[in-house]
């Protein structure tokens, strides 16, 4: 799931399997339902050079890498396509930051065989397998958008939600998931004090003082957690990983799009109304999950948050749209996971292959019961549908999730190095020890460069 995703995720997928494992997710019927992979021609891959195709057969048995979360979509798809020859392989590789797929391929293209034909990653994995390994290597990842996945197809994912898969013109995965920053908030809390719901940053910002003032204690957001820069910092359109040309990152934390969001923050942790601490770190469940009256993050935080973590009763929590800034028309929010589905280009039946990710991440039987909210749209509805995913809220969470997933900001770019090492091992540490964010962007953005440099980008900084 970031978890996705959040991305590059907590990092983001880790943070939502982990609160997932205390949940119990029933498993709906699923039924047939699948695309048709066309590999008569050869296309363009992202090296320049024509993807050539391996020799196909077809009704050959492909083999499948899947996390655990993900394996029973994938037997699933087994049960509703009993012809379909699947060798299923359990693996624990898509955590963004793992690179043992990347070591994997490497092994794979020196010997020439051995590749998986379908794999489950997080986006930070498309970023090499869209590229060849080494001279003369077909990329791993096959390029969808071309003779394998219906355009109509593809133009039905969430607004933006492709643009982590797309490399020199091609797509090169399918979304699993997203998890597209809103605004939650404990409608109960909020109905009792006659608080109303904010809008933007600077009435988000004037609740926070106000709450801090009124009910001590109380919190409405927190920036401790490896991902809490995704929900803020995305959300506010900072260029922190901004991809300008394929080998130029721009991260520039000077730019007013960064420094008010880290001026509103810094006002808020100063009135104690946005707490460091994480809301994952040990022990704030216990001593203060009941205190959290609003919270600016992901779409799974209604479930695996509040509900999972600190056990919130059922019909108090609520979910708004993206704060905007005053003044401005644009809706932008952030996203802290969200897993992709790869086809290998070495596949030697792309038809088979390309209709399990296919149905994986477009159908309505197999999406309405996943654990966190389709990139589909389509297929988001039918989540959404699931009395599963909407009963314990206090509201319709539909139209908020539904227009977030369409505003998450598509210049936080997707980058061979997770976006959480330099917020974790420079930000968290300077906020533990009492500094300011506003006086913490120079050296974050120092590292962020540090981190791209090492993997080979030029770093601009306006």
């Amino acid at each position: 799931m970031r978890s996705s995703g959040s991305p590059r995720a907590a990092r983001r997928r880790a943070v939502v399997r982990t609160a997932a494992a205390a949940v119990s997710l029933a498993t709906a019927a699923l039924l047939a339902g699948c695309a048709s992979a066309d590999t008569s021609t050869q296309s363009s891959s992202s090296s320049g050079a024509a993807f050539e195709p391996a020799q196909q057969k077809d009704g050959s048995e492909i083999t499948v890498w899947a996390d655990s979360t993900r394996l029973p979509a994938v037997q699933a798809y087994q049960k509703a396509h009993p012809d379909a020859k699947l060798k299923i392989v359990t693996y624990d590789g898509g955590a963004d930051g793992s690179t043992y797929l990347q070591s994997k391929v490497q092994l794979f293209d020196r010997t020439g065989s051995g590749w998986p034909d379908v794999v489950f990653g997080s986006p930070t994995d498309v970023t090499w397998a869209s590229q060849p390994t080494k001279s003369g290597a077909q990329p791993f990842a096959a390029p969808l958008d071309d003779k394998l996945v219906g355009q109509s197809t593809l133009d039905g994912f969430a607004k933006g939600s492709l643009t982590p898969c797309q490399f020199n013109g091609h797509t090169y995965c399918l979304r699993n998931d997203i998890a597209q920053v809103v605004l939650w908030y404990n409608k109960s809390l909020m109905d009792k004090w006659g608080y109303q719901v904010p809008t933007t940053w600077e009435q988000y910002e004037a609740l926070g003082k106000k709450v801090a003032q009124e009910h001590p204690g109380y919190l409405v957001g927190s920036v401790g957690d490896t991902n809490s820069h995704e929900s803020y910092f995305w959300s506010g359109q900072c260029p922190a990983f901004d991809l300008v040309k394929p080998d130029t990152l721009r991260t520039d934390l000077q730019d007013p799009h960064c420094t008010r969001t880290a001026k509103l923050l810094d006002g808020l942790i100063d009135a104690k109304a946005v707490t460091t601490k994480g809301f994952f770190s040990q022990g704030f469940a216990k001593d203060s999950g009941n205190k959290v009256l609003m919270a600016y993050g992901p779409s799974w935080y209604g479930q695996y948050l509040f509900k999972a973590a600190f056990k919130t009763p059922a019909k108090q929590i609520a979910a708004a749209p993206p704060l905007t800034w005053q003044g401005e028309a644009t809706v932008a929010t952030g996203n802290v996971g969200g897993g992709v589905w790869m086809v290998s280009s070495h596949s030697a039946d792309l038809k088979a292959s390309t209709d399990l990710v296919t149905w994986l991440t477009t159908s309505d039987a197999n999406q309405a019961s996943a654990p966190t909210y389709p990139a589909y749209t389509k297929a988001a509805q039918a989540w959404l549908a699931n009395p599963a995913n909407s009963d314990y809220f206090a509201n319709d969470v539909g139209p908020a999730f539904q227009k977030a997933a369409d505003a998450v900001w598509t210049d936080w770019s997707n980058t061979r190095f997770s976006d959480s090492t330099a917020w974790s091992s420079v930000v968290l540490p300077a906020l533990t020890a009492g500094k300011s964010l506003t006086a913490t962007l120079p050296a974050w953005q120092q590292e962020i460069g540090n981190e791209a440099k090492a993997q080979g980008y030029k770093v601009a900084t306006k």
